[in-house]
Order: structure tokens, then sequence, then C-alpha cells
């Protein structure tokens, strides 16, 4: 199941491979993550191509290029070639401005040699710089043919279109915005997601299963969550309770189709926004890649679609 990428030529798998996960447990990243060693991390990337997924999201800011390294060796060591394989990243604009998006792009393309860049993303609005001028600098990577495409990540909808016309001036689409959506988040469904219709604008929804709760998992099992780090656990908390009807139903629904409850979510990210949404699930564990990846197996009905668009927008 491919879809289009913005109003781009460059054809995606409605589902992608997110990366977050391969931090190795670093910094902040160990109160959301447990560290994966490299031979976990070949098998979930393994899984995931041979499951029909085409690209991984990557970031300059997971593990300060830990993830980004790790995914390149995997590649090279499972012998996969571009473009079977297509590289998403992000630039960390946090206490800098635009013009170190072109001074740290090389240690973008070392990290991840020998695979090109596909898409490079400004990873949030919270720069020095205005959006104007991030697209400015993208703008020389993408004339100099460094990358294919350009997107932003966490930015409002005002930020995104500003982005979207300085780039669409300069002669290139900007392809995608990467926002926080799943089935228990759906607050960019206020405005965010129309608009980016509008444009053409891919929607990458990161954390499409609310880090495992829209999996059905801990509501089968609560005191599983005793188990995951700290931060994560009071953040899924806050939804435990409010969730259980919406998981009771999508776990039904589950049923009748032969998959699982994660699928069912993944599978109504996927398919509730006509071809405007792709997702981009973590895998811990390579039975979880092989679920993210056979969630675009099946496709759940317009019924079906609309019962649990109505039991989530509490959510919205």
């Amino acid at each position: 199941m491919n879809r289009k990428l913005g109003n781009s030529d460059i054809e995606i798998s409605a589902i992608g491979l997110g990366a977050w996960q391969f931090s190795e447990a670093t910094s902040f990243h160990k109160f959301f993550w447990n560290g994966i060693d490299p031979e976990t991390t070949e098998k979930i990337i393994d899984v995931s191509l041979k499951g029909g997924i085409n690209w991984i999201d990557t970031a300059e800011i997971y593990g300060n290029g830990r993830s980004e390294r790790g995914v390149s060796r995997a590649l090279q060591s499972l012998k996969i070639d571009y473009p079977a394989v297509r590289i998403a990243t992000k630039w960390n604009p946090l206490f800098r401005r635009a013009k170190s998006i072109v001074k740290t792009f090389p240690k973008r393309v070392e990290n991840l040699s020998p695979y090109p860049i596909t898409l490079h993303q400004v990873h949030n609005p919270a720069s020095f710089s205005k959006p104007e001028t991030e697209m400015e600098e993208m703008f020389k990577l993408l004339d100099d043919k460094k990358i294919e495409a350009v997107g932003v990540s966490n930015f409002n909808t005002k930020q995104m279109v500003r982005a979207f016309e300085r780039l669409e001036e300069l002669g290139y689409p900007m392809v995608s915005n990467q926002v926080k959506y799943s089935i228990l988040d759906r607050r960019v469904d206020k405005e965010l997601v129309d608009r980016a219709k509008e444009l053409g604008v891919t929607i990458i929804a990161y954390s499409p299963l609310e880090q495992g709760l829209a999996s059905g998992r801990f509501h089968e099992n609560p005191s599983s969550l005793d188990s995951i780090p700290f931060i994560r656990k009071r953040v899924l908390k806050r939804k435990f309770e409010k969730s259980t009807e919406l998981i009771n139903e999508m776990s039904s629904i589950a049923n009748n189709h032969g998959v699982t409850t994660s699928q069912v979510a993944l599978n109504w990210l996927i398919n509730y926004n006509g071809d405007t949404v792709v997702v981009i699930p973590g895998a811990t564990k390579p039975t979880h890649a092989q679920l993210n990846a056979g969630a675009m197996n099946f496709k759940l009905s317009k019924e079906e679609l609309s019962l649990l668009d109505d039991l989530s927008r509490q959510f919205i």
C-alpha cells in the first residue's frame, strides 16, 4: 500500500518505521525507551522491509545521531540497497538558527552513508529563525540535489502554511508535516489535517499507537504499565480509563478481521483521511514490526471507520 509523499513523485508505504527507539537509551530517551541491541535493531528493520515497509524515519536528536548510525549499520548488514529503502531524518533546531541546517547536513550524510536522504525535516518550530528562513536553507539542499524532499515536524497550521508558501515560491513543494496523531490523540483534526489536504501535504503521524496504549495490551493487563519507563507511564495513565470503551470496540473489530487491536488503530489512521496520512510506529521487537507492516493488508469498512471516529472524538 504505497502513497505519494505530498506533491512529489516519491512513493512511500502507508506505514513506515519510526526509529526513535534506536537511540540506545541515551540522555532523556531512556525515560521513554529501553536500550535495543544492534542484532535486534537489524531484525526489526529486516522484518519491516519484508512486510512491505519501504522507509525509515530517524532524526539527529535521536541519541545525537546514534539512531541514524544504527539504521545505516543494520541496512548495510542486511545488504539493502537504495531505493529499496528510503530514509527520512530531521534537523534539530533547538538553540540554533536556520543556517545550521546546511552546516550540520554533512553529519547527517556521514551517519546515514551510504544511503541518501530522501526527506529532510525541521524537527520542530523552536529555532531562532522563522519558518521562511528555514525553508530558504532547505532549498539550498534541494537545489544542490543533496536531498529529494523537504518536510516539517510539530508545526501548527499557521507555521506549516508559512513554510509551505515560502518553499513553493522557491519552486519546490513542501511535502510533509510530522505530528503526534493517533486515534487516542486527534487534536490535529481540529484544523491542521484539513489544511494539509488542501495543500497536498502528507501528514506523518508519530506515536500512532499512543506509545502502546492503542494496542489494548495495557487494558488487557493493567499491571504491565508498571514495567515501562516512568514518564511514558504517567502519560498513558491519563488516558487509560477514558479509552476503555474505544479499545473494547477496536478489539471487537479486530476479532472480526482476524487482526490485532493495534493493527486496527493503524489501519484507521491510514484510511480515515484518504491518502493524506501515513504513520511511523516504532518497534522494539521483530514481532511488533511484523504487526505494524501487517496493518496494510486489510481495510476497515466505511461503517467501522465511522464508528471509531465517533468513539474517538473525545480525543479531538
